[in-house]
């Protein structure tokens, strides 16, 4: 597959991929404004699962960018196997789903963060599917042989192969590490919609544990 058609099939999966996720961001939006966390705002159960939804946002803005460091630029030219592409098929992808769990737990609610993880990983496979042929087209035998031997998501680690030299890519890093990054603003949102939900400013319809 020559590159222009790469490059349109790509665009074209990731336009999807974008489509859907705001679609759900927004409906999760919505879920956030109408409902509140059973354990109330200031609880120790509440701040501890802000805390660690806060630890699942900065693991996944350093997963992705490490990912970066090997796949950055090169997905329709090379067939990246190292790092931690050696030990799943899909990790940025895969860090991008617990960002999601992290950003749902920022609002002090399990179930929106298991949500949060669930309904990005279902999203995330469909167009990791299409991605796949994609790369089948691109890169034929050798690429079917790395299918078969890689966790499609879930990481194994004895499959482990570091590469002895890297060429990077600073701009695409950069990039990388700004959008990840943007999870963060989840932090300020959820405390300003508790903060609208404790004054009685904006209703609340339903618990979630």
């Amino acid at each position: 597959m020559n590159e222009p058609f790469y490059r349109l099939d790509i665009a074209r999966v990731q336009a999807l991929r974008k489509q859907t996720l705001t679609v759900v961001l927004f409906a999760g939006l919505a879920v956030c404004l109408l409902g509140q966390a059973r354990w109330r705002p200031g609880s120790t159960v509440h701040e501890l699962i802000e805390w660690l939804g806060l630890l699942l946002i900065v693991i996944c803005i350093i997963g992705r960018t490490w990912c970066t460091l090997y796949i950055g630029g090169r997905k329709g030219t090379e067939l990246v196997t190292l790092g931690p592409y050696s030990i799943s098929r899909n990790p940025l992808y895969l860090f991008s789903s617990l960002g999601a769990a992290g950003i749902g737990a920022q609002f002090g609610s399990i179930v929106l963060a298991v949500a949060a993880a669930l309904v990005s990983i279902a999203v995330f496979s469909l167009v990791i599917r299409q991605e796949e042929q994609v790369l089948s087209g691109i890169h034929g035998r050798p690429y079917d042989d790395y299918r078969q031997r890689v966790p499609f998501l879930v990481p194994r680690f004895s499959l482990w192969k570091d590469a002895d030299v890297l060429e990077v890519r600073p701009p695409r890093i950069v990039m990388t590490f700004i959008d990840a990054s943007l999870m963060l603003l989840a932090v300020p949102i959820s405390e300003l919609i508790e903060y609208l939900q404790e004054g009685a400013i904006l209703p609340v319809f339903f618990l979630l544990p």
